[in-house]
């Protein structure tokens, strides 16, 4: 799924590993959201949302 997350994140200087790391997950997972290779589940993405202080539409509607 095409999302903003890695732009958004980058925007925020907010590294992979800290990001991860705040909503529980690994590195290499979010690397997986980021490239749309990955699909997460709703309770995550709203972690992500929160986390990045955006909104779910914000993330993901490209």
């Amino acid at each position: 799924m095409k999302n903003n997350v890695k732009v958004i994140r980058l925007s925020l200087s907010i590294t992979q590993k800290d990001l991860a790391k705040e909503v529980g997950i690994t590195r290499q997972t979010l690397s997986l959201i980021e490239k749309g290779q990955y699909n997460p589940s709703i309770k995550l993405a709203i972690g992500i949302a929160k986390s990045l202080n955006v909104t779910l539409n914000d993330l993901f509607w490209v």
